[in-house]
């Protein structure tokens, strides 16, 4: 009895001693006890995603890829993996499991070792939230406390569904959502058993039991996690077999983008982190919506890579990337899974996918594709490929397969009609930008900053200042107009020689090519991109004056350079800048400000900031300001349409054509937009830069294309191309209208039809007068030998040309101080 009664007494003192410490820790503890505002509030640390205006996925940011899911939108053998294996009580207890807190405990006494830690979901989620992974008492301690005032704060699918959005799973994937689409490349819906118990396993050790790292000790993982399962009654027999036995499948996938926009992507985080700082950009789960359409935007990308290849092949071809074997060892090649490893090492460049070349024919080749396997490459995609000497010649048009390749040759090749066909290609030695923005309000409609975001993370469409060529021309003529010259105005189209004294040397600019057509009026002078009219122009209008005007246009004033030279394209602009300033022209002569971000949306998907920008509109609330008049913007649009579809009557021999005609033979242009289009070519000295930059009401798109190493050349500034005696090509000329003028076209021809576009109205205070054509006088003629020409009122000519319209004869005369 008395034995009996210590015990009592014992375990009296033992509760009183334990109540007691437990308050105690309690105490000490409580203020670390998590409140129910910050429980329910929780912020998953959620990556920023960009996406296109038709919620395409662009691009995401953040050191840790999550994609939050619903507790009802987790499959259920999901769920039972994950209970199965680390809580199989978790809706029995009430945050600390006591079952598995004395098996622990047995665990400890008979091994002296801390082997199990008896951690429940609750448990493991207190820890992942509020405290460190230290092995430590008084964090056991803490996490217990922790994890039973959680369960006294929320339910138990609360619980749950916040677990398997936080725990880690290695490879920066936080979440069941992030670990399917890391691991597997697809959403939760599509997963196999055998990849549910992988992704279940992975808790205990995300690293020593990583699928991809891993991949024996992780099959062993999924055994145990199937096998308790089983011991749960969550799965049969007979898919325990199939799961436990299926191969191992998971591999490293990037997030689920469905538009690649690389630039724009950077751009938009630079932003993000410029207005937010890193810290909540990469974390907050942003979503932010550019302006930008999907389907535009990848025709902006295709138009460039064409583009580009095209000038590639004009130019030659440079031979293989490398030698996976050589001539020497024909008869002991690679084996073909060899090969096809090899080929897995080697990544995906723009446009160009690498191959081996496995055999060669007399005017064919058989290669093996990355991804694709064997292919036949025929004669018609590889005859283009004369070897290449330099940027101006290349070496005799070859005859046979094997002139271009052997077997062994590590080779690019690319997709061409729509993806139907392989093509000898390489990796383009030039570069190219497209900027395409919407006049109205300067919403970016597209960019792109290079061929390969991989190659190059410079941005080209906003970092490349490079000169702009004939491209600054339509701004000097603006600037002409501002001081009440016309689109009939003469200008004498003659050379210029004129002595330096201080440099000792003459400065002779010339046209390209140098053909001079005497006095010229301003219209044709632009459209057909007359140099020595520009030097004219700037001369009678004053250097000062038109650098101050170009200013106008959203440049640096202290950046343009004060001298003639500006009247050749020497100032030196993105193409940002060019696809703005020829917006002004589009919209009326309003400076709209480019932007490339429409919303800005929470993680709940609450709009935190929504663009409203200014407009190019005259009674709207936030109009854009007006820095030259409707009707200068007009006649300079003018001007530029007849670039695009020349002038005269071809029916009588008169007719000519502008720099930019090539746009007259694209079908889809002229059914989408009619004779509403306008352009400029762009080219600069030696051709070291080539633009192209057009607009119709509704979209202003620019293109250039170079060398990002200033030095080198385009190619010849000949017309012409030519063969000389050793049968060596000498490629002809590069110029804006062959080099960038194409790009723009294969653009322009997926856009516009998408675009709806209005007529070049006309507008207020500008007349329409028949002009006869030879003297920019009045006539009453109405033959080829007139037009009818736009004035701003009060600027029309007064006086008609002689006898009555008569354009014979010196009419000039007495005009000489108006040519310049």
């Amino acid at each position: 009895m008395k034995w009996f009664k210590r015990l009592i007494y014992t375990l009296l003192v033992c509760l009183i001693l334990g109540g007691v410490t437990v308050g105690s820790l309690y105490l000490y503890v409580k203020p670390e006890l998590p409140s129910v505002e910050t429980l329910r509030d929780v912020r998953l640390q959620t990556p920023m995603q960009v996406f296109t205006a038709d919620g395409e996925l662009i691009s995401q940011f953040g050191e840790k890829r999550r994609i939050p899911v619903d507790l009802h939108d987790v499959p259920q053998p999901l769920i039972d993996a994950f209970l199965s294996t680390e809580d199989s009580r978790f809706y029995q207890h009430f945050g600390v499991d006591p079952i598995g807190v004395a098996r622990a405990f047995s665990v400890l006494l008979t091994t002296g070792e801390i082997q199990e830690g008896a951690s429940t979901i609750t448990m493991q989620l207190a820890r992942n939230f509020f405290l460190t992974f230290e092995r430590a008492w008084m964090r056991k301690v803490k996490e217990a406390f922790i994890a039973v005032h959680i369960e006294q704060l929320l339910s138990k699918d609360e619980i749950l569904e916040l677990y398997l959005n936080k725990i880690t799973f290695g490879h920066r994937a936080h979440g069941v959502g992030a670990a399917a689409q890391v691991y597997y490349g697809k959403p939760l819906s599509e997963l196999t058993l055998a990849q549910m118990a992988t992704i279940a396993g992975l808790p205990k050790a995300p690293s020593n039991l990583n699928p991809i790292s891993n991949p024996i000790a992780s099959k062993a993982r999924r055994r145990v996690v199937l096998l308790r399962m089983l011991d749960e009654n969550k799965i049969s027999q007979a898919e325990f077999e199939e799961a436990a036995n299926a191969p191992v499948t998971a591999r490293r996938h990037g997030a689920e983008v469905t538009v690649n926009a690389p630039y724009l992507a950077e751009m938009v985080r630079q932003e993000m982190v410029d207005r937010y700082g890193e810290e909540k950009a990469y974390n907050e789960g942003y979503k932010v919506y550019t302006t930008i359409r999907s389907d535009v935007q990848l025709a902006a990308r295709k138009a460039i890579w064409d583009n580009l290849h095209n000038y590639d092949e004009r130019h030659g071809y440079r031979g293989p990337v490398s030698l996976l074997w050589s001539a020497e060892k024909e008869d002991d090649p690679v084996e073909e899974p060899a090969i096809r490893q090899y080929l897995e090492q080697l990544r995906v460049i723009g446009a160009v996918t690498p191959a081996v070349v496995t055999a060669v024919d007399e005017q064919s080749a058989e290669v093996m594709v990355k991804g694709e396997g064997k292919i036949t490459l025929p004669w018609k995609a590889m005859h283009w490929a004369r070897e290449y000497l330099n940027e101006e010649r290349q070496g005799p048009p070859p005859e046979t397969a094997a002139e271009i390749m052997q077997p062994g040759h590590v080779i690019w090749l690319r997709r061409v009609n729509d993806d139907s066909a392989w093509r000898l290609a390489q990796v383009p030695e030039p570069s190219s930008a497209i900027v395409s923005l919407r006049p109205d309000d300067g919403a970016v409609a597209v960019v792109v900053g290079g061929y390969s975001f991989q190659l190059s993370q410079y941005n080209r469409a906003l970092q490349a200042e490079r000169q702009v060529g004939s491209n600054i021309k339509p701004l000097i003529y603006s600037a002409a107009f501002e001081e009440g010259l016309t689109l009939a105005t003469l200008v004498n189209d003659a050379p210029i020689n004129q002595w330096n004294p201080g440099s000792g040397i003459a400065w002779r600019p010339k046209n390209s090519p140098e053909v001079y057509e005497g006095p010229i009026r301003l219209r044709k002078a632009l459209a057909k991109s007359k140099n020595v009219v520009s030097v004219r122009l700037i001369r009678e209008v004053g250097v000062k004056k038109v650098a101050d005007h170009l200013a106008k246009f959203g440049l640096d004033r202290s950046k343009i350079p004060e001298n003639e030279s500006l009247s050749l394209g020497s100032l030196s602009m993105t193409p940002m800048q060019v696809a703005r300033a020829f917006a002004t022209f589009s919209n009326g002569g309003f400076l709209v400000e480019p932007y490339f971000i429409k919303r800005i949306e929470d993680a709940e998907g609450n709009v935190l900031d929504e663009t409203d920008p200014v407009r190019a509109c005259f009674d709207c609330e936030k109009p854009a300001p007006q820095v030259i008049s409707e009707q200068n913007a007009f006649l300079v649009e003018q001007a530029m349409n007849s670039a695009v579809w020349g002038g005269g009557s071809w029916a009588n021999g008169t007719g000519w054509n502008g720099t930019s005609w090539r746009i007259q033979r694209s079908k889809p242009i002229t059914e989408a937009v009619g004779r509403n289009i306008a352009g400029k070519t762009g080219t600069t000295n030696d051709v070291r830069d080539t633009w192209f930059s057009g607009f119709t009401s509704d979209l202003a798109t620019t293109v250039w294309v170079g060398f990002d190493d200033v030095s080198r050349k385009l190619g010849r500034t000949s017309k012409h191309p030519e063969v000389d005696s050793s049968q060596q090509a000498i490629t002809g000329g590069e110029a804006g209208a062959k080099t960038a003028l194409p790009g723009w076209i294969l653009f322009m021809e997926k856009a516009l039809p998408l675009y709806p576009s209005r007529e070049f109205g006309i507008p207020p205070g500008v007349v329409n007068v028949r002009i006869d054509l030879e003297s920019g006088k009045l006539s009453h003629k109405s033959d080829y030998t007139t037009r009818f020409e736009y004035f701003i009122r009060g600027t029309e000519p007064t006086e008609y040309s002689r006898q009555n319209g008569n354009s014979n004869g010196d009419i000039f005369e007495d005009d000489d101080d108006d040519l310049f």
